[in-house]
C-alpha cells in the first residue's frame, strides 16, 4: 500500500517527466523548423510569389511600357482573359496542344516498354546499349534539335537524301515547315499533318528514356518464378507479357502517363527550336511566349499561362479521380 506523501511524490515525478517531455518535443519543433527555413523561404521567393505575381497580372492590362507602375492588386479585370479566349488560333493551338501530349505520351511510353522489353535479357555489350539509349534524353535540346532540323533539310538533308535515292520519293519533304503532306492510302487522299508529326515524333524519341529507365526497373522487380511458372504451364511470350508482365507494369505506366502528360503539355522548347510554332505546330505554351515577346502583352501572356494551368489540372483531376483510386486498390 503506497502512502499519501509516497503518491504525491509519485505524480509529481511523472509531472517531471511529460514536463520536460513537453520541453523536449517544442526543442525538437523549434530545431526542425530552424532546419526548413532556408528550404521553405527558397520554396516562396522561387514558386509561390511569381506564382501569386503571375495570377495578379493576369487580371490587370499590363504591357512591357508600364509594369514598373504596376501593383499587385491593380484595377483587376477580366479583360485578358475574353480577350484570350475569344482570340483567333486559341482553340486550335489547344486542340494542337492536346493532340501533342497525348500522342508524345503514348509513343514515349510505347518506345520506352519495347526497349525495356528487349534489353531485359543478359548479352555481351548490354550495358554500353542501355548507357545509349540515355543519350536522347541528356542531350541538350538545343543540340538534339539542331541535328534533326539537319537530318530533315529539305535540300541537303540525310532522311530527304535516302528518300529520294533509295526510297523512291518525287520530291523532298519539309518535315518542319510543310503543315500537309498529301497521300494516297488504299486509293484514299490523305493529308498529313507533317510538321506536327515530326515534333511528336521528336518527343516520342526525347523521352522513350525516361520511360525506359522507370519500366527496366520495374521489370528487374517482378519475380522470376511466375514467368518460370507459365512457362512450365506453356504460356506463350504473348501470354506471359498480358498476364504477368503487364499486370505489374500497369501501375508504373500509369506514373509515367500522368508525369510525361504533364511535362509535354507545358513543352515550350522543342517545338519552339524545331518550328517557331509554325506550320500548325502552335501550342499554348508558344503563344504564351509570343504574347509576351512579340506583342509586349504581359496580361494576356498571364492570362493564357493561368488558363493552361487550369485546364492541365482538370484534365489530371479527371485522370486521378477515374484511374486513381483502381490503381491504389491493385
Amino acid at each position: 500500500m503506497i502512502t499519501l506523501p509516497a503518491a504525491e511524490a509519485e505524480r509529481g515525478a511523472a509531472g517531471g517527466r511529460r514536463a520536460r517531455r513537453s520541453a523536449r518535443g517544442r526543442e525538437e519543433a523549434r530545431t526542425g523548423l530552424a532546419l526548413i527555413s532556408p528550404t521553405l523561404v527558397i520554396v516562396l521567393v522561387v514558386v509561390v510569389v511569381p506564382i501569386l505575381w503571375t495570377v495578379s497580372l493576369a487580371f490587370q492590362q499590363v504591357r512591357l511600357l508600364n509594369i514598373r507602375d504596376t501593383g499587385f492588386l491593380g484595377e483587376l479585370s477580366l479583360d485578358n482573359f475574353t480577350a484570350v479566349l475569344g482570340s483567333p488560333g486559341f482553340l486550335q493551338a489547344l486542340v494542337t496542344t492536346v493532340v501533342y501530349s497525348v500522342a508524345g505520351t503514348a509513343l514515349a511510353i510505347a518506345f520506352g516498354l519495347v526497349a525495356a522489353l528487349a534489353l531485359r535479357r543478359p548479352f555481351r555489350g548490354r550495358g554500353a546499349v542501355r548507357a545509349a539509349m540515355l543519350l536522347p534524353y541528356v542531350a541538350p535540346v538545343v543540340a538534339a534539335t539542331f541535328v534533326w532540323t539537319t537530318m530533315l533539310h529539305p535540300q541537303f538533308g540525310l532522311v530527304n537524301h535516302v528518300g529520294t535515292r533509295w526510297l523512291g520519293w518525287d520530291d523532298p519533304v519539309a518535315f518542319l515547315s510543310q503543315r500537309a503532306l498529301p497521300v494516297t492510302v488504299l486509293g484514299w487522299d490523305v493529308q498529313l499533318p507533317i510538321a506536327l508529326i515530326t515534333v511528336i515524333c521528336f518527343e516520342a524519341w526525347r523521352s522513350a528514356p525516361f520511360a525506359f529507365l522507370f519500366l527496366t526497373a520495374r521489370l528487374q522487380a517482378v519475380p522470376a518464378v511466375l514467368e518460370e511458372a507459365a512457362t512450365v504451364d506453356g504460356a506463350t511470350p504473348s501470354q506471359r507479357f498480358r498476364h504477368i508482365l503487364l499486370p505489374q507494369l500497369l501501375p508504373t505506366i500509369a506514373v509515367l502517363t500522368v508525369l510525361r502528360f504533364i511535362w509535354t503539355f507545358n513543352n515550350f522548347d522543342d517545338i519552339y527550336l524545331l518550328t517557331g510554332g509554325g506550320a500548325g505546330t502552335e501550342v499554348v505554351a508558344v503563344r504564351v511566349f509570343d504574347y509576351l515577346t512579340a506583342r509586349n502583352d504581359i496580361g494576356a501572356a498571364a492570362a493564357q499561362a493561368l488558363v493552361l494551368a487550369a485546364i492541365l489540372a482538370v484534365l489530371v483531376g479527371l485522370y486521378l479521380g477515374r484511374f486513381g483510386r483502381r490503381e491504389e486498390q491493385a
